[in-house]
C-alpha cells in the first residue's frame, strides 16, 4: 500500500475512534468570522464556572494566587482552575467576551453581553437547608441558585427597561445552568454523613430546584437552556484519597469508585427525566448538557486525546499521596505540581484543568454530548 493512503486511512480510522475529533474543523470554523449567535450568555453554577465571584467574597484563599490561572492567563483570575473553563469555551466559540463575574460589575454597560452568576461551593438548596441538617457551614456559602437567580433578575432589570425588552433580552440570550447540585452531595460527603440516609435521598430535592429555576427562566421569556449534568465524582483524586478501598471490586476499569460514579449516573438519569417532563411550548429548546459521558470518555481513552495515562486519577496540583490530593484545598504556591498541566485531568483534586474543559466544552457546542448541540441551534 502507498505511504500516502496509509496515512490517510490512519487518520481515518482515528478521527472515527475518538467522538471529539471529527469537530474540530467546526468549532474552529465557529470560532472565526461569524457572528454571534446569541447577543449575550449568563451562566450560573459552582466552582466548574465561577470566573472570581467566590474570591470577590472571600479573597483570602488559595484560588488568588499561583499556580492558578498559569495556562491561559498567566495570572490568578479567581478561576479554580489553570486556565479557562467550560462557560469561557462557550464564550469564545460564540464570538462574545468572556463573561464578567457578577460581583466584578456594577452597570448595565458592565453585563452588556453577558454575566457569570457562579459561585465556588453554591449549592441548588439554600444554606438554611444544611444548617437545618446541623451541617458545619464553614464552607457552604449563601448564594445557592436561588440566590443567584435573584442576582440575575436584578441585572435583567438593569438591562431592559421595558418587559418588551427584557422579552428580547432573554429571547436572544444562551443560558447555562449550572452544572448544578454536586455540591449538595459534596458537602454531606466531606462531613461524613450517611449516604443512604442522608445523601442519596436529596436527589429529588436538588432536581426540583434546578426545574423550578429553569421554569423562571421560562417564564421570563428565555428561549435557549443548556442544562449540564453530574460529572464522574467517583474519578476525582480527592474522593479517590478519601474514599479508599482495600476492595478491587469498588473501582472500576479506570480506577474509579463504582458507587460515586453510579450516584451521580442516578442524579443525571432523574435530571434527563425532569428535563423530558418539564412543560415549555416549540420555541423553547432545552439542551442536557452530559459533562458525564465526556469526562469518562477522556478518563477511560486518555491518550487518544492528549492526556497521559499515568496522571489520569492523579491531581496535578496537590499536596502529595497516592492521587496527589491529601487535602480539599491541596493547591497552592507551594503544592507538588505536575510539570505539564494539559497533560493532565484533574487539576487540584476537585476541579479538571483547561485542557479538559476544552475538549468538554466542544463535545456540548458541537456534539456528541448535547442533544441538539449549542451550535446545531445558531442560524450564523
Amino acid at each position: 500500500m502507498p505511504m500516502a493512503s496509509s496515512v490517510l486511512i490512519s487518520l481515518l480510522l482515528t478521527l472515527l475512534a475518538s467522538p471529539y475529533a471529527a469537530g474540530s474543523a467546526r468549532y474552529r470554523l465557529a470560532g472565526g468570522g461569524a457572528s454571534s449567535c446569541y447577543t449575550r450568555l449568563f451562566s450560573f453554577g459552582d466552582s466548574l464556572t465561577d470566573a472570581g465571584n467566590y474570591v470577590t467574597l472571600f479573597p483570602d484563599i488559595s484560588v488568588l494566587a499561583p499556580p492558578y490561572g498559569e495556562t491561559f492567563f498567566r495570572r490568578p483570575t479567581g478561576r479554580f482552575c489553570d486556565g479557562r473553563l467550560i462557560v469561557d469555551f462557550i464564550a469564545e466559540a460564540l464570538r462574545l467576551p468572556l463573561l464578567p463575574p457578577y460581583l466584578g460589575g456594577k452597570t448595565a454597560n458592565d453585563f452588556r453581553h453577558g454575566v457569570n452568576f457562579a459561585v465556588s461551593s453554591a449549592t441548588a438548596m439554600r444554606q438554611g437547608f444544611f444548617r437545618e441538617k446541623g451541617l458545619d457551614l464553614t464552607i457552604i456559602p449563601p448564594y445557592s441558585l436561588d440566590v443567584q437567580l435573584e442576582w440575575f433578575n436584578h441585572v435583567l432589570h438593569l438591562l431592559g427597561s421595558t418587559e418588551q425588552e427584557r422579552k428580547g433580552i432573554m429571547s436572544s440570550s444562551l443560558f447555562l445552568m449550572g452544572e448544578v447540585g454536586v455540591n449538595d452531595y459534596n458537602h454531606f460527603l466531606f462531613q461524613n454523613r450517611s449516604f443512604t440516609t442522608e445523601i442519596k435521598p436529596l436527589v429529588p430535592k436538588v432536581i426540583q430546584k434546578i426545574r423550578n429555576a429553569i421554569k423562571v427562566l421560562i417564564a421570563l421569556g428565555a428561549k435557549t437552556i443548556v442544562v449540564p449534568g453530574n460529572i464522574p465524582m467517583g474519578c476525582l483524586p480527592r474522593y479517590l484519597t478519601m474514599f479508599q478501598s482495600s476492595n478491587p471490586g469498588d473501582y472500576d476499569a479506570a480506577g474509579c469508585i463504582r458507587w460515586l460514579n453510579d450516584f451521580a449516573e442516578h442524579h443525571n438519569r432523574a435530571l434527563r427525566g425532569m428535563l423530558e417532563q418539564i412543560p415549555h411550548d416549540p420555541t423553547v429548546t432545552i439542551i442536557y448538557a452530559d459533562y458525564y459521558g465526556a469526562i469518562m470518555e477522556i478518563i477511560r481513552s486518555p491518550h487518544r486525546h492528549g492526556f497521559s495515562k499515568d496522571g489520569t486519577l492523579v491531581a496535578c496540583c496537590g499536596d502529595g499521596g497516592p492521587y496527589n490530593s491529601n487535602s480539599l484545598f491541596s493547591c497552592n504556591a507551594t503544592s507538588a505540581l505536575c510539570p505539564a498541566p494539559s497533560k493532565r485531568i484533574s487539576w487540584d483534586g476537585i476541579h479538571y484543568t483547561e485542557a479538559v474543559y476544552h475538549l468538554v466544552a466542544r463535545g456540548v457546542l458541537e456534539g456528541p454530548y448535547a442533544a441538539p448541540s449549542i451550535l446545531s441551534k445558531c442560524r450564523c
